[in-house]
């Protein structure tokens, strides 16, 4: 046996439409969308009557993928840590990317909120965290370019 992948992360949204705006405005490409629900889908997460919108989108270079689930049914219910599988958020994700300050802006314009500030960790990275749509935190990671 041999794990292949990470193959994504799922994350429960309030919005859809938002969420996949938000994720396109970071660098992220739209995979695809889809509507599931039924028997099978039930049996799998271990919720009934499951009726969910979802979206996946994927790094540029297609080896990170969010699945972006709207549950119509059943309804999410509040985030607690014993939580079932439709409930909302995760604590965080962090993208390695280029730019940053260019990045924060364009979140920031689509209503993301800095949680902290942009720091110079040592002689490695620049660092931020951002409150995304439905509170979902995202992390930013720049290498610093030494000369």
């Amino acid at each position: 046996m041999t794990l292949r992948r990470l193959d994504n992360i799922g994350i429960v949204v309030e919005d859809l439409a938002e969420s996949i705006d938000f994720f396109l405005e970071l660098g992220m490409e739209l995979e695809g969308k889809a509507t599931v629900g039924g028997p099978v889908v039930d049996a799998m997460v271990g919720l009934d009557g499951v009726q969910c919108d979802l979206a996946v989108v994927r790094t540029g270079d297609g080896h990170g993928r969010l699945e972006l689930m709207k549950f119509h049914a059943p309804i999410s219910p509040a985030v607690d840590h014993n939580a079932p599988v439709n409930a909302l958020g995760i604590r965080r994700i962090m993208f390695a990317v280029e730019g940053i300050e260019d990045i924060v802006a364009r979140l920031r314009a689509r209503g993301a909120e800095m949680l902290g500030e942009l720091v110079r960790y040592e002689n490695s990275h620049r660092f931020c965290y951002l409150r995304g749509p439905g509170g979902v935190i995202i992390a930013l990671a720049e290498a610093v370019h030494q000369n």
